[in-house]
């Protein structure tokens, strides 16, 4: 048994995973949170973190030193996204990191974070020997597009489009008016076709998408009573579900959405993008398999889960 600690810090939130792993590679949770510390926020507008999103962010790493020390000091990979890839000032950031974690921060590439992605999705859900899974990482900067099968990884891409990004760049009215989700849509379309050029969509047998705005759309189609992570993970939901939900989601003002008892504070503003996000890619895969997908899985393991146990892998 080998504890590790991952850390994921993206575009919108920061999250911990400490877990313990077997030999046989199995995951087990010690302790998996979530605070969103909106470290991208304005990157795609300044080209810079702020120094209150590196304020935000710092506070959450303390804390969570401060855990990973209680928990016996595992092993620790620190990952930095989107919105570190982006900025000219990352420099500032991996040096506070540095001080609090006493860890390297690696700034990962898109096709590492879609490998790592792809990783923690399938090492629960599983990938049976004649399926192609196409993992989509819906994250607040950008988005990775990744298929494969049993093997490992057969292709992938990341495209600069996220829930975060994209609302400060189109969707600005509470609710978001027809023309601005119009042009938002029309532009994620357009990457989509730019992805779908390096990883076809019509191969794939199965979608599984990951991360907040999936979960969460999820959550909305079921109506839960709280957000719980035992009845969307492994959720499949139809096309036509997805679609209503993530419409919902998208016309309603943000009063409303904060009234959901499954949106996560850190969310609210940003939800409508996520959803328009994942109904075109849903509907995208609908079209490209000719109707042989008719819609996808939720999972609630991602790239954390990836991180992990890669960490494990390195220890041996």
């Amino acid at each position: 048994m080998m504890r590790t600690a991952a850390i994921d810090c993206g575009t919108n939130s920061i999250r911990l995973l400490i877990a313990d792993i077997d030999g046989t590679g199995a995951l087990t949770d010690v302790e998996r949170l979530m605070r969103v510390v909106r470290l991208g926020e304005g990157v795609d507008a300044t080209g810079r973190l702020s120094d209150a999103a590196l304020a935000r962010t710092f506070a959450a790493a303390e804390d969570y030193a401060d855990l990973i020390a209680r928990h016996g000091s595992p092993a620790v990979r620190f990952v930095a996204t989107s919105a570190s890839r982006d900025a000219e000032n990352r420099e500032d950031f991996m040096r506070g990191i540095r001080a609090r974690l006493g860890v390297d921060p690696e700034v990962i590439s898109g096709a590492e974070e879609a490998a790592l992605s792809f990783t923690g999705a399938v090492s629960v859900l599983g990938t049976a020997e004649d399926e192609t899974v196409l993992v989509i990482d819906l994250g607040g900067g950008s988005t990775e597009f990744v298929a494969g099968d049993s093997s490992g990884v057969l292709a992938s891409r990341s495209m600069d489009m996220g829930c975060v990004r994209f609302t400060e760049r189109f969707l600005h009215g509470d609710p978001p008016t027809r023309a601005e989700i119009s042009a938002m849509e029309a532009e994620v379309k357009s990457l989509i076709d730019v992805a779908a050029a390096d990883v076809p969509l019509g191969t794939v047998t199965t979608l599984v998408g990951v991360a907040g705005s999936i979960t969460t759309v999820t959550a909305h189609a079921l109506k839960l009573p709280e957000y719980l992570p035992e009845r969307i993970h492994g959720a499949v939901l139809s096309t036509a579900e997805v679609q209503a939900a993530s419409a919902d989601l998208l016309h309603s003002d943000r009063a409303r959405r904060a009234s959901l008892p499954y949106m996560h504070p850190g969310r609210v503003d940003v939800i409508g993008a996520g959803a328009l996000i994942w109904k075109c890619i849903v509907e995208a895969v609908a079209e490209a398999t000719e109707g042989r997908v008719r819609g996808a899985t939720a999972s609630e393991h991602d790239i954390l889960d990836g991180i992990a146990l890669s960490i494990a892998r390195r220890g041996k």
